[in-house]
């Protein structure tokens, strides 16, 4: 049968003694054999409660059984469901399922269970589109959106973090200036990772703190500027115009500026994160995700409704509270991860 049924459910600690993609204090100390295997060590620990929520309601369907039918098949939906992985794709999923079922090109429940992950892995695939910085463009600005408590500053500092690892010259914009405390939070990140930031007074014009970061990044050659914004409900309208004039006064520097706008969604708010990507992307027009607090929900299952529903790029996921946990989005890596043992 299934190789994780027969197996008592242990604490997973594979990645306690794992290596880390982007180690600031030694960075050449691991090999290229090692690497592989701690990234997914790390990447299937931060998905243990959405894989406990998926794999483990899938292991009680199919403990002891062989043949598939479609009583199996409802229940596989209702526990896609529970994952949050949305009615469309999990409709969608079972529609697989169900159409292959009929045709009797399934032989047993093993066959459906590998069809389903295949299914899982072919929605993700189409948004896996890793952020490039291309060199003809300086500064490459990426402009950093979402709601209050969606984790944008920590994601800035470990992004900024990871773009050092790649040899870029990072600045630094503090646009969050309705929070004194978003203020200081991101130059207690600047000073963490050496790059300069440009900050204001608090309650100064979020526009004119990114317009100074652009044109001090341009005076220095920098290669990116990544800019914060304050965080928002996307139905409030006033401040979503807000970010609108952000884009336009960039514009006034560098028509093609912002490069990047990244939203950065909690998913532990499951259906109300593909809510709130939907409304920034009519009001914005995202470019790119980050979907972050994955080790914190059993509802990571959201990632494949965002992923059905939008079709924008997820350039990363964030599966823990290390500066090494934001790492680029791998479809294929994170379906074995979720079903992992």
């Amino acid at each position: 049968m299934f190789d994780f049924l027969k197996r008592k459910k242990q604490p997973d600690n594979a990645a306690n003694a794992e290596t880390h993609e982007f180690n600031s204090s030694s960075p050449n100390d691991h090999t290229d054999a090692e690497k592989p295997a701690g990234f997914f060590a790390r990447l299937k620990q931060g998905l243990a409660k959405t894989r406990a929520n998926l794999t483990s309601g899938m292991a009680n369907l199919f403990l002891g059984k062989k043949e598939l039918n479609q009583e199996l098949i409802n229940e596989i939906e209702m526990v896609l469901l529970s994952a949050d992985v949305g009615i469309e794709t999990t409709d969608q999923l079972i529609q697989t399922l169900t159409r292959k079922l009929a045709r009797k090109e399934l032989s047993d429940a093993q066959a459906a269970f590998r069809i389903l992950q295949d299914e899982m892995k072919q929605i993700l695939r189409p948004c896996e589109a890793p952020l490039t910085i291309p060199a003809a463009i300086k500064p490459y600005v990426i402009l950093v959106v979402g709601i209050n408590g969606s984790g944008k500053t920590t994601t800035i500092g470990k992004l900024a973090h990871l773009l050092k690892h790649e040899k870029k010259n990072i600045m630094l914009a503090a646009g969050d200036t309705f929070r004194a405390a978003a203020i200081g939070q991101l130059q207690i990140w600047g000073e963490r990772n050496q790059v300069p930031v440009i900050a204001q007074q608090p309650g100064a014009d979020t526009a004119a703190v990114i317009f100074d970061a652009m044109e001090a990044s341009r005076a220095r050659g920098t290669d990116v500027l990544i800019a914060d914004t304050a965080g928002r409900l996307h139905t409030q309208s006033n401040l979503m115009a807000e970010l609108q004039k952000v884009k336009r006064v960039l514009a006034k520097i560098d028509s093609s500026a912002p490069h990047e706008t990244l939203i950065v969604l909690d998913a532990t708010l499951g259906q109300n994160a593909l809510n709130q990507v939907k409304q920034f992307n009519q009001a914005m027009g995202v470019t790119g995700i980050v979907l972050t607090k994955l080790d914190g929900t059993a509802k990571g299952g959201i990632i494949f409704a965002i992923a059905q529903q939008t079709k924008i790029p997820i350039r990363f996921i964030g599966v823990g509270e290390g500066i090494e946990d934001l790492r680029p989005f791998k479809a294929d890596e994170f379906v074995d991860a979720l079903f992992a043992e």
